[in-house]
């Protein structure tokens, strides 16, 4: 069943497919994907190419956009788009804390969830394009992980491919998860020093807040138990645009007085829950570590095990001296199994994960080296999230990759200015920058 709407400048098309949990097994278990067609509301929308989105992650469903905003504005002038929820997100029969328990315990759940990776999303594409399209191949624009998920498709299935459109998801192709964070450590640690160069009075702010987690770790209203460690990951907002000055303003009204002395003010808790929850995807969370997985080799909480490798995060041995306390961002770590009432109920489901050893190879860095399709990727400059030299040493790889490496954006590039983004690398692919 499909239902179409309007919003102003675009026609909506609600659209829903049965897929294969496990393409292995065309014959076995099925799951359900929601997309949302985008069509220009101007008469010829209809008759363009398509172009399928596939959002940043792991974990998150398709932006939700009102009317043109954004890139989609700018999308609608060339393309028909295709705004995919990733299996297990948004409304693709989602997996999350209250309907895994369906699939049985733990070992059963990690099964079910090591099918949603790049190498599935990409076979999803390619089992619902012959309905989209009839069979033409269409444009993929991949955000973030949806950038490490086109990469995937360049490697597996190039022919369903016109052209290929990434931004700020370059993966690393051979790269254990340890590689990948050895290498972030150090771009969070700058990340922090610029936020403190830019807002001094944050030094003592934060050193002020941890030392009184120390003491006290709150639990906040939903439940997440507050610790200086959950503290530290707000550095996760330092990957956006906007994100130093954000987390300058939840730091400057985090205390205020009360009869029994200074406590954490309403507001700074209500803020702090909503940007460390991940209620609202909890596969950031269990998967975050399997989408470097390839081969025989666990991550086994690789962003916990290498953090001791960086004793400049020891948030303990910062406040028994004067340096500032550096914030953490693009890492997730078992504590916060422990922390987040959303990720409890999946702890030893996301240890399993961690555990496993049977990972499928997700690059042909053969077959990306002889590449016929069109591939333009935006890299940024000290990008938070993905590492610059990981992206840079892919796009020597890709033949024909061709790059716009950029200071102008944190990660949030598409988000941040859309249209121009997309004007650049569309340009790019079609040989004209």
């Amino acid at each position: 069943m499909t239902v179409t709407y309007r919003q102003p400048g675009v026609v909506l098309t609600d659209r829903r497919f049965s897929v294969p949990l496990d393409h292995d097994d065309p014959a076995g278990e099925r799951i359900e994907l929601f997309a949302r067609e985008a069509v220009a509301a101007s008469r010829g929308g209809a008759d363009r190419p398509w172009l399928i989105y596939l959002q940043g992650g792991p974990g998150c469903g398709a932006t939700r956009f009102h009317g043109t905003e954004s890139w989609l504005g700018r999308a609608l002038r060339d393309f028909r788009v295709l705004l995919l929820d990733q299996r297990g997100t948004g409304n693709s029969t989602p997996a999350n804390r209250q309907t895994l328990p369906l699939r049985g315990g733990p070992r059963e759940q990690a099964d079910y969830l090591a099918r949603f990776r790049a190498d599935s999303i990409v076979r999803d594409c390619e089992a619902i394009r012959p309905e989209v399209t009839g069979g033409a191949p269409w444009t993929v624009l991949g955000q973030s992980f949806g950038g490490f998920c086109a990469t995937h498709y360049l490697s597996a299935a190039p022919e369903g491919l016109t052209t290929a459109l990434i931004t700020g998801g370059l993966p690393t192709l051979d790269g254990h998860a340890d590689d990948v964070y050895r290498a972030a450590y150090p771009r969070m640690a700058r990340k922090s020093a610029a936020h403190y160069a830019r807002y001094p009075q944050d030094v003592e702010r934060a050193r002020r807040i941890a030392a009184y987690l120390a003491e006290h770790e709150p639990v906040l209203d939903n439940g997440y138990r507050l610790t200086v460690p959950a503290f530290q990951s707000l550095g996760m907002l330092l990957g956006s645009g906007d994100g130093s000055h954000r987390l300058h303003y939840l730091l400057e009204d985090a205390f205020v007085r009360t009869p029994a002395g200074p406590a954490l003010s309403d507001a700074f808790q209500e803020n702090v829950q909503a940007a460390l929850s991940y209620a609202s995807r909890p596969l950031f969370a269990v998967l975050h570590e399997s989408i470097y997985g390839q081969g025989e080799r666990a991550t086994d909480w690789a962003a916990e095990r290498v953090r001791a490798e960086f004793p400049g995060f020891d948030a303990e041995k910062t406040l028994a001296g004067e340096a500032p306390l550096l914030f953490t961002g693009e890492a997730v770590q078992r504590w916060m199994f422990d922390c987040d009432p959303a990720l409890r109920p999946l702890r030893e489901t996301a240890d399993l994960l961690a555990a496993r050893t049977d990972w499928p190879r997700l690059y042909d860095t053969e077959r990306l080296a002889a590449n016929e399709v069109p591939v333009a990727a935006a890299v940024y400059h000290d990008d938070l999230y993905v590492d610059t030299e990981h992206s840079l040493r892919t796009a020597r790889t890709v033949r024909g990759l061709r790059t716009w490496v950029t200071d102008e954006f944190e990660h949030d590039g598409l988000r941040a200015s859309g249209p121009r983004v997309l004007d650049r690398l569309l340009a790019l692919a079609r040989g004209e920058a």
